[in-house]
């Protein structure tokens, strides 16, 4: 379940309504009345949460789900498992995602009211400039320091000793011990999540948090998302540049060192101590193994096993990508030589 500082539950709503809701058809009718109160991925789904098939890399977890209802297209709807009811239709993911705007709606702050929210409990010693917007049930700790025109939502937690710099904004997080946030940090906006059908594209609700465990620095004008359904989380003592992107779900180690502009896509998943060159790009779903050190401008596509070194674009090991580079510039300079020193 999204965690209630962040997200509203609207409580139980019968399968017959949520059929209605997301134009899916019941298999079976009678299953009408039976109520759902939340949603989840088919491996975690309980027996009052629905989830959704759309991806056969995850057939198994449809196998073994304990879900109460599941989204399927029709021709896969004799695979639900026994117990699990069943909502045919053919955009099953984005009904699934129409269903999770309706039952967990964002706590969003309301414009208009006061800057600091009385609900918002703040410990002595904190230093807030002027400007800055603090949410409701927001927590401040002792000695943080929260610059001009920081905006910090509904439900927050902020630790002890921080230094959030001007114009930063931080939401749907938890965040530790002497962490600092510099000038336009974006901690917990929405991870980029878009399913679409017949009537045309549909944002995906991002129900997780993000996490900074204590000790991180995030950068000027970074951004790290909120989690679709698990959280991003920083570990202990991390390091980011100005201007690094950081997706949904993804999990970072201890003492990790990004430089400018590295993008890593969600679900990636990153050991301890691991080093980033300035404008290393990541695809989604990889590992990345303790120790690891992905070279400036490197474009990875792979896992990387512990202590590697890996560069180019495609990345490659260090010594293979070195290699190919020597045999083009030898390849290049035997054409031109062909050619009569042409440049072409």
């Amino acid at each position: 379940m999204p965690d209630p500082r962040f997200f509203q539950n609207r409580g139980a709503i019968t399968l017959q309504a949520v059929a209605e809701l997301t134009g899916s058809l019941l298999s079976n009718s009678s299953h009408g009345r039976r109520t759902i109160s939340g949603v989840a991925p088919l491996n975690r789904a309980g027996d009052e949460e629905a989830s959704y098939f759309a991806d056969q890399r995850y057939v198994d977890d449809l196998a073994h789900t304990g879900a109460g209802a599941c989204f399927l297209p029709e021709k896969l709807a004799d695979q639900a498992p026994r117990g699990c009811a069943v909502l045919i239709t053919p955009e099953a993911q984005l009904a699934f995602a129409k269903l999770a705007a309706h039952l967990h709606p964002v706590r969003a702050m309301k414009a208009g009211g006061l800057a600091i929210d009385p609900t918002a409990i703040i410990e002595e010693g904190v230093l807030i400039a002027p400007g800055a917007v603090i949410g409701p049930r927001a927590v401040i700790g002792r000695g943080t320091e929260v610059g001009a025109n920081t905006v910090i939502g509904p439900g927050v937690e902020i630790g002890r000793d921080c230094v959030i710099g001007p114009r930063a904004s931080i939401s749907f997080a938890l965040v530790g011990d002497r962490v600092k946030l510099y000038a336009g940090a974006v901690i917990g906006e929405a991870g980029f999540g878009v399913t679409g059908g017949r009537t045309g594209l549909m944002d995906i609700p991002q129900l997780g948090r993000v996490i900074l465990q204590d000790g991180v620095t995030v950068g000027a004008n970074s951004c790290i998302d909120r989690g679709a359904f698990e959280d991003t989380v920083i570990g202990e003592d991390t390091k980011i540049d100005n201007l690094v992107q950081i997706g949904h779900n993804v999990r970072v180690g201890r003492g990790c060192l990004f430089a400018s502009q590295v993008g890593v896509s969600g679900s990636t998943v990153i050991g301890d101590g691991v080093r980033f060159g300035g404008q290393a790009g990541l695809a989604d779903h990889l590992t990345i193994g303790d120790g690891a050190t992905l070279m400036a401008r490197a474009g990875l596509m792979n896992d990387v096993k512990p202590g590697e070194i890996w560069g180019g674009t495609p990345a490659l090991p260090r010594r293979l990508w070195l290699r190919q580079t020597a045999w083009l510039a030898r390849a290049a300079g035997a054409r031109r030589k062909a050619l009569g020193g042409s440049k072409e």
